[in-house]
């Protein structure tokens, strides 16, 4: 999703440890325990909160039923679940004000050092289609990993967290309800200290894996482009062609990309980034904004379904969700050093 960012406002945080390690089993292209190929469980989560769920929109109850769904899941994988809700303001042009509620959902798994990896997906979407791409596929992704490395022994600890209220919202009324979004990885990003900043050796970001013609992978520019580095070579090296951005002159260099995802508010705090998301820079504007050569963008229209990608696209949503979850485990278990 690429939205404007706006403010977050301050809320209550809620927290619980999770339990544990266990001893791990060697890491495979199958899911612990199922014989489930990988990429078949994202693609689970995926039609779940598409098609059972549907339309996520800030502050609404499905957004809260997602949550619900996403913790639901973390708890059976053994973990315990960290709510964080936050409140978000939406004003209209006459100057009133309308509060809702989002939330984070979080869980942690423990690693060897006290040093963190942040895995970030954004739950909500917008009003139009169902978010089956943008972004039912990056918190698929998120959950098979977070199922696959439960127990696992990693070098450093794992906080894999789905944020609310990433989208703008508008009421769709000439002079009505709007806010901006980034909300919840915003909310996120601002209660940590500057110790936690210093302990998060990068962030992840998972957003619209599903749709676009090209899987990529972006990175901050400049000597925090290591983590994109090196998850390139780990997709090279795992047979996934897996790109990254040309740039945009005036705007970004080759290899990154702007901020307007949840990867920014981390990248503000200097936390290096690396973000996983498919598309096509070489069409529209070669801003990556138009997905696939096909039919345009499916991001924020009426095609953002399940049932469309699979007429459309078919074995495109699987293919990439067994990529990026690839790579994302493997980035997880043997993470780069600068």
């Amino acid at each position: 999703m690429r939205p404007a960012l706006s403010l977050t406002l301050p809320a209550l945080f809620l927290a619980l440890l999770p339990g544990c390690q266990r001893t791990p089993a060697p890491d495979s292209g199958v899911a612990p325990g199922t014989g489930t190929v990988r990429g078949e469980r994202a693609l689970a989560h995926l039609q779940h909160l598409s098609r059972d769920i549907g339309p996520r929109v800030q502050g609404s109850p499905a957004e809260a039923q997602a949550r619900e769904y996403i913790a639901g899941q973390l708890r059976r994988m053994g973990y315990q679940p960290q709510l964080q809700p936050f409140t978000v303001t939406r004003r209209n042009a006459a100057g009133e004000v309308q509060t809702v509620t989002s939330g984070n959902v979080m869980a942690v798994q423990p690693g060897a050092s006290d040093k963190e990896i942040l895995v970030v997906a954004h739950l909500d979407s917008v009003a139009t289609g169902r978010g089956a791409d943008d972004n039912a596929s990056g918190v698929g992704v998120l959950l098979e990993a977070a199922e696959a490395l439960r127990g696992k022994s990693l070098p450093h600890t794992v906080r894999f967290v789905a944020v609310g209220a990433e989208e703008s919202y508008s009421d769709g009324v000439p002079g009505g309800f709007r806010s901006g979004g980034l909300q919840g990885s915003s909310f996120y990003a601002r209660q940590l200290s500057a110790e936690a900043v210093q302990k998060t050796l990068f962030v992840v970001n998972l957003d619209s894996l599903a749709a676009g013609d090209h899987m990529n992978i972006y990175g901050s520019a400049g000597g925090g482009g290591y983590v994109r580095d090196a998850a390139l070579e780990l997709a090279r090296t795992l047979g996934h062609d897996i790109r990254t951005s040309p740039g945009l002159e005036g705007e970004f260099p080759a290899g990154s990309t702007g901020d307007w995802s949840d990867h920014a508010p981390f990248s503000r705090l200097g936390i290096p980034y690396a973000y996983f998301e498919a598309t096509n820079w070489e069409l529209g504007d070669k801003d990556g904004y138009t997905q696939t050569e096909k039919v345009g963008s499916v991001w924020h229209t009426e095609n953002d379904t399940w049932e469309f990608l699979n007429a459309e696209f078919p074995g495109r949503t699987e293919a990439h969700l067994k990529a990026f979850s690839d790579v994302l485990i493997r980035l997880l278990q043997a993470p780069p050093s600068r």
